[in-house]
C-alpha cells in the first residue's frame, strides 16, 4: 500500500483528511479542558494548542498500515466473506483467530454452502475498510462464479439466519461486457452506502428510549457476484413487505426508499431510467421466501 496521500482513490483520501480532522478537533478540545502544568494562564484563558505538532503524532492507517493511531468507529461492525470455485470443496489453512475473529456458524445455517464460503476479516472503523479494500483484488478481477459477502458482523450471508430469514434482496443484474470498467466503482459506493448506513437511516422495530442494545436498521449485507456472462449487485435486508400488503404499507415504502437510493445515488442511474435488456434487468426486489418459488413471487421494480 502506498503512503503517499496522492497515490490514494479520492474517496480513500477524503476519508483520511476527515478522520484526521476529527482526530484534531478531539484533542484540541480535550486540551482546552486542561490546566496549564505552570499555572500561568489567567482565569478563562485557554491553552494555545500547536495544531501542527498535533497533527504529527496523528498516524493512520494510510500513514503507517502496521502502527497506526487513530481509528474512527464505524456504526456497526463488518465482516467481509468470499468464495469461489478455487475456494470450493478444499480444506484451505485456517487464519489464526487472533488476527479474524470467527464468526459462529449455527448448525443447519448454510449448509454444506457454508463450507465453502470463507471468512476474509472483521473491521469496524473508517481506516480498517480502506486498509482492506486497497488489499483485495477488485470486482472486475475475479475469476467467474466468484463472489464477495460484506455483511453486518454475527450475520450470516445465507437465508436461513435469524437477522435474513424474513427479509430478501434488491439486485440488478449488468452485463459483463458493457460494466467491466463501472462494476468496481458500483461496488464500492455499494459497500460505503451499506458501512454509512445511508441505505436505511430509519429504524426496525418498535424501539424505545427504554429499549435494550441499538437500534436495527434494514440492511444487513451487501453481494457483488461474477458470473460468466454478467456482474450481479444485491442488498440484503432483514424484513420484506407482504405480498398482499398496499402500495401505502410503510415497510414497502422503507424498501422501495432503499431501492431507489441503491438506483440513483449509488449506482448513478436516473430514477426513470429503464435498465432491463439482454443479460439486464431492472433494480428489483424479491423476498427470500419467493426467491425459493424460483421467480414466481412479486417483484417490486424502482
Amino acid at each position: 500500500m502506498s503512503t503517499s496521500p496522492s497515490a490514494l482513490p479520492p474517496h480513500a483520501l477524503n476519508a483520511s483528511r476527515a478522520a484526521i480532522s476529527a482526530a484534531l478537533a478531539d484533542k484540541s478540545n480535550a486540551t482546552d479542558t486542561e490546566p496549564q502544568a505552570d499555572g500561568d494562564l489567567e482565569p478563562g484563558e485557554v491553552q494555545e494548542v500547536n495544531m501542527e505538532s498535533q497533527a504529527n503524532e496523528i498516524r493512520t492507517v494510510f500513514s503507517d498500515p502496521t502502527s497506526f493511531n487513530v481509528k474512527h468507529p464505524l456504526y456497526s461492525a463488518w465482516t467481509l466473506w468470499f468464495d469461489s470455485p478455487a475456494t470450493k470443496g478444499r480444506n484451505l489453512p485456517q487464519t489464526p483467530s487472533s488476527a479474524f475473529p470467527q464468526t459462529p456458524v449455527t448448525p443447519g445455517v448454510g449448509g454444506g454452502w457454508m463450507d465453502d464460503i470463507k471468512k476474509v476479516i472483521s473491521f469496524d472503523s473508517v481506516e480498517e475498510f480502506w486498509g482492506l479494500y486497497n488489499n483485495i483484488v477488485p470486482p472486475s478481477a475475479l475469476p467467474q462464479k466468484a463472489n464477495y459477502y460484506l455483511f453486518k458482523e454475527g450475520i450470516i450471508p445465507a437465508w436461513e439466519d435469524e437477522a435474513n430469514k424474513n427479509g430478501g434482496k434488491w439486485s440488478i443484474q449488468l452485463p459483463k461486457d458493457k460494466n467491466r470498467a463501472n462494476v468496481d466503482r458500483m461496488w464500492l459506493y455499494t459497500m460505503l452506502a451499506a458501512i454509512g448506513e445511508t441505505f436505511d437511516p430509519s429504524l426496525t422495530g418498535d424501539q424505545t428510549p427504554d429499549s435494550q442494545g441499538p437500534p436495527q436498521s434494514l440492511i444487513t449485507g451487501v453481494i457483488v457476484s461474477t458470473r460468466p456472462q454478467f456482474y450481479r449487485l444485491s442488498i440484503w435486508t432483514r424484513l420484506a413487505p407482504s405480498g398482499t400488503a398496499d402500495n401505502d404499507d410503510p415497510l414497502r415504502e422503507r424498501i422501495e426508499a432503499v431501492g431507489k437510493h441503491f438506483k440513483s445515488n449509488v449506482l448513478g442511474y436516473n430514477e426513470g431510467q429503464k435498465l432491463g435488456g439482454p443479460l439486464a434487468t431492472e433494480v428489483e426486489f424479491l423476498s427470500h421466501k419467493d426467491s425459493e418459488k424460483k421467480g414466481k413471487g412479486k417483484k417490486i421494480i424502482v
